[in-house]
């Protein structure tokens, strides 16, 4: 029997490249007291945020998506026609078609690239980070241009008190290639589609909802499980880990992940991303650019071990190791 060919795979695959990018108005927990019956401290003691991005109207999802890739790309020190795919991780488009993957590409410069998003709500920038890996490590392309981008504020309800504080606008993104060094690890991830009620939004017609105390519970009892599950699968042990970057979905569940992670032997000088207090929950968006802004700002060096984890709306949820670049 003829054997098919196989493209010529890699034995690994590794972030190369990251960045990021944020709308320029900034709204802090005052300027909602004008509108709604909230306050700084009411805000802080429940959710953490301070501050949150917000884009202007006239500014697309896809617009955000272009600067950030154009970053990552660029700090890759890669040209748009090194790039074979384009995943673009996002539950905020303003309708179904065109995606905005296709979109991306075009105005980065990027030609013929396969081009396609990834619905996995906040989970969203781990599940595509997950399937770039694969395509780089079974040699379908070289290079994979993965973006996380929201703009949750077409989707909230402004005077909902439980939502609006919340979520914010914005767009990360990594550059992901090959390695003869595995700097990716094996994904562990799942879903809980009997609790997808929890966040939902109803119709086209509609704002996001969600049952804020039940989604508090789940994701501060699941989620340091599948944390760890990554680190296992990875063959490193919690202690190995540098840098911890959840979903930045509320501090409390932040700290409260991050001190069952250090009670199963995480390091006590882990870094633990809180880009929550000026950034907001920008769903997929939020773990590219929290490991963005912790490399800006010398938290986060290149070579260090990186666990990610997202979880949201499905609900779905993913984690894995990386090595930064």
């Amino acid at each position: 029997m003829t054997a098919f060919a196989v493209p010529a795979g890699s034995t690994g695959s590794r972030i190369v490249g990251l960045g990021s990018y944020q709308p320029d108005t900034v709204v802090s927990n005052h300027d909602l007291a004008l509108r709604m019956e909230t306050s700084d401290e009411w805000i802080r003691d429940r959710v953490g945020i301070a501050n949150r991005r917000v884009a202007k109207p006239d500014e697309l999802l896809v617009d955000m998506a272009v600067e950030a890739g154009a970053k990552a790309l660029a700090d890759a020190g890669l040209a748009p026609s090194d790039i074979g795919a384009v995943l673009v991780a996002t539950c905020t488009m303003p309708s179904q078609i065109p995606n905005a993957a296709a979109q991306v590409a075009h105005r980065i410069g990027i030609r013929a690239a396969a081009a396609f998003d990834v619905n996995a709500a906040c989970a969203g920038f781990c599940y595509a980070l997950a399937t770039a890996s694969d395509m780089v490590r079974a040699g379908t392309t070289e290079h994979v241009l993965v973006i996380g981008a929201e703009k949750l504020t077409d989707w909230v309800d402004p005077l909902d008190r439980s939502t609006a504080i919340i979520f914010a606008d914005g767009a990360g993104a990594a550059v992901v290639g090959r390695s003869d060094e595995p700097g990716i690890g094996p994904v562990a991830w799942g879903s809980a589609g009997d609790l997808a009620d929890m966040i939902s939004i109803q119709d086209r017609d509609s704002f996001i909802v969600q049952e804020g105390q039940s989604v508090f519970r789940w994701a501060t009892t699941q989620i340091a499980p599948v944390a760890l599950r990554a680190v296992e699968l990875a063959g490193l042990d919690a202690a190995d880990v540098d840098v911890f970057v959840p979903h930045q979905a509320n501090l409390r569940i932040i700290e409260a992940i991050a001190k069952r992670l250090r009670a199963k032997g995480a390091r006590e000088d882990l870094v633990v991303a809180r880009d929550i207090v000026d950034s907001g929950n920008t769903s997929s968006a939020s773990i590219p650019l929290a490991l963005d802004h912790l490399r800006a700002a010398g938290e986060a060096r290149s070579g260090d071990v990186a666990l990610l984890v997202g979880f949201g709306a499905g609900l779905s949820y993913a984690g894995q190791v990386v090595r930064l670049p």
